[in-house]
């Protein structure tokens, strides 16, 4: 996939406020601090699409980003953030749960889970929800860079067993530091769009 062209169109809180017209998308989702923002940027071969923050829990919309005038990336609220209210976490559930069930042009769930540590409880409901609606879903391990290259097949045996992913399920470890798989990852989000 060449990324040749990104654009933000638009913030969402409902369904009213999503872009009208029929292009896919791509949803991506994850806990508050699992390097959603940098796996963003370095998808789409930017600096600053997707803005990083060292405070997590920074977006509250939905935001809609147009790639090649073809198909958008769709950034969620991470979920599982401790300082958010339960009000606004239930808000978010709510938000993201509208979008997940109602949307046509939703080709695909990028799950984002911690490669470094088994996926939290947060994780596995994530899964669970897009698994019993049937929803195309391709987990990816962030931050693999950060365990040796002798821990992968552990870490990676471990986020499968948890999540209860089966074979036929898509599952990738990604760096936002090197890149590594991202042609893999680009290939699998062109077989959904």
């Amino acid at each position: 996939m060449i990324i040749r062209d990104v654009k933000f169109i638009k913030s969402a809180v409902q369904v009213t406020e999503y872009p009208e017209d029929t292009k896919s998308e791509i949803l991506l989702a994850g806990r508050s601090n699992v390097g959603k923002s940098s796996f963003i940027n370095s998808m789409l071969n930017r600096k600053n699409v997707a803005h990083t923050s060292s405070r997590p829990g920074k977006t509250q919309t939905l935001n809609f980003f147009l790639i090649n005038e073809t198909f958008y990336f769709v950034d969620v609220p991470g979920y599982g953030y401790a300082k958010v209210s339960k009000k606004d976490r239930e808000n978010f559930g709510v938000m993201i749960e509208n979008y997940l069930v109602n949307r046509e042009q939703l080709k695909l769930v990028v799950l984002l889970v911690d490669f470094r540590h088994k996926p939290s409880e947060d994780d596995v409901l994530m899964y669970e929800y897009l698994k019993a609606y049937d929803i195309p879903c391709l987990v990816v391990g962030t931050k693999q860079d950060k365990i040796s290259k002798n821990h992968y097949a552990k870490h990676e045996k471990m986020i499968k067993k948890e999540l209860g992913i089966i074979s036929s399920d898509l599952f990738i470890a990604y760096s936002s530091e090197t890149a590594n798989n991202k042609e893999a990852i680009h290939k699998i989000m062109e077989e959904y769009l």
